[in-house]
């Protein structure tokens, strides 16, 4: 959204006025008679306006008209009238939206103008099932997200915000019938190797349930799961097998799900992940139909992904951290573990690239070529001079395959944390369009 100035983002508008402004009434209010959150308001009104050219908006197009209206009236017929007004005698309705969410419509990665199939974006995060299924010709009809930070990214590089909470009814309600491909990297915090393991007696493992629903409800042809690998073995694999019988109870034949290294498909980046794909049974798909892509050579390493500038003296760790590191990890050889900082050659390969604990410490790099040491931050000591340092925010999303082009626009905390918890674009691409050829030679989508 603009102001006088042409600075004004929708998702800065959301954000930064919602605390101040009071609109209430039957359009700011859900079907259950609840407040719709500003930023949910523009969920609403993002995806329609993305998605209005064709029938697919239905779901959100009373509501999100009725949320135009009072927006203009309330916030912009107030704040921007005589700019409103000059333009409004002029200009087309897509005109004028335009001119008043200009960053939704110029949005780096839109959807292609003549899509090939659609699909919808569950636990969408920063979206890089989005980036994957788009780069292959398909348009994301939906997308949810419960992190206000993820959002925003996402915000940022598609052009519309994901819908929140996507265990709430209100929220399933507003999935489009009709499209193609169900999307999901459904939380894994509950079937890590590195948790309590708990599965389905944690609340996050439960999410895969709200995925079956969906699937049952609106049965889509296909879908594509992604996951830890450590979900295959929790709880002696009666998880996993819980996890295919209920696909099958649903309707949909599941070819063998299969353990896919991401270093195979173009990053440098060891990372295991477990995939899941299932077609309709109605659809005539047997599970021979389907086979998983061949993993590639290795061929890029850590130095292709490095800045190609010095990267500031904040990213560089203090003489007295380093410390800190050394003496921890002497601690658990000690012990006879493994655990502790790991510093990647140039020519090596990076660990799978995770959020909190020693994250970003087991991908540490040396880099010699920022010369000004200075601390730019509260630091122990002063900043090291053996060139130790973390990998940048913009390095970790190479590390996932995401484009340069892609906008990095939250505080770096929370740039690891979405990257970290991301999918591998190109990996999750290849399965794609494995699970759209098999489509396309059925004759089930056209090319």
């Amino acid at each position: 959204m603009k102001n006088k100035n042409n600075s004004f983002s929708l998702f800065d508008f959301c954000k930064k006025r919602a605390s101040k402004m009071e609109i209430y009434g039957k359009e700011s209010m859900d079907e259950n008679g609840d407040i719709i959150s500003f930023i949910d308001q523009a969920a609403y009104v993002t995806h329609y306006l993305q998605l209005n050219r064709s029938n697919i908006a239905v779901p959100y197009a009373d509501k999100a008209e009725e949320l135009l209206n009072l927006w203009y009236e309330f916030v912009i017929g107030k704040e921007f009238k005589g700019d409103i007004e000059a333009n409004m005698a002029a200009e087309s309705s897509v005109a004028m939206q335009q001119y008043l969410f200009p960053d939704l419509f110029q949005a780096p990665f839109q959807a292609p103008q003549k899509p090939k199939f659609t699909f919808i974006d569950l636990f969408a995060g920063i979206g890089g099932f989005r980036m994957a299924f788009q780069n292959l010709g398909g348009e994301c009809v939906f997308s949810s997200e419960w992190d206000e930070q993820a959002r925003k990214t996402y915000y940022a590089n598609y052009g519309d915000v994901p819908f929140g909470d996507i265990t709430k009814e209100a929220v399933k309600n507003k999935i489009p019938h009709g499209f193609d491909i169900l999307c999901a990297g459904f939380p894994c915090q509950a079937f890590s190797l590195a948790g309590k393991r708990l599965g389905f007696e944690e609340t996050r493992g439960t999410l895969f349930f709200d995925v079956a629903e969906i699937l049952r409800r609106y049965q889509p042809k296909a879908f594509f799961l992604e996951n830890v690998k450590g979900l295959v073995i929790h709880d002696k694999g009666r998880t996993f097998k819980t996890i295919l019988n209920t696909l099958d109870e649903v309707g949909y034949v599941v070819p063998d799900p299969q353990i896919v290294n991401a270093m195979y498909f173009g990053v440098p980046q060891h990372r295991e992940r477990i995939y899941i794909v299932g077609f309709r049974k109605d659809l005539g798909i047997n599970k021979e139909d389907f086979s998983y892509p061949e993993q590639k050579e290795v061929t890029k390493k850590w130095i292709d992904v490095r800045e190609e500038n010095p990267v500031p003296a904040k990213y560089y760790l203090s003489t007295q951290y380093i410390q800190t590191l050394i003496n921890h990890k002497a601690r658990h050889e000690a012990k006879g573990h493994g655990f502790g900082y790991d510093i990647i050659p140039d020519d090596g390969v990076a660990h799978a690239i995770v959020v909190g604990g020693m994250g970003r410490e087991s991908n540490l790099v040396i880099d010699f070529r920022q010369k000004d040491l200075t601390p730019t931050t509260r630091i122990k000591g002063e900043v090291n001079k053996q060139g130790w340092r973390k990998m940048t925010p913009r390095e970790w999303a190479r590390l996932q395959g995401y484009p340069d082009g892609f906008k990095i626009v939250v505080a770096d905390a929370s740039a690891y944390k979405q990257f970290g918890n991301s999918v591998a674009v190109p990996a999750i691409q290849a399965t794609a369009e494995q699970i759209l050829n098999t489509l396309y030679k059925h004759g089930i989508i056209r090319k």
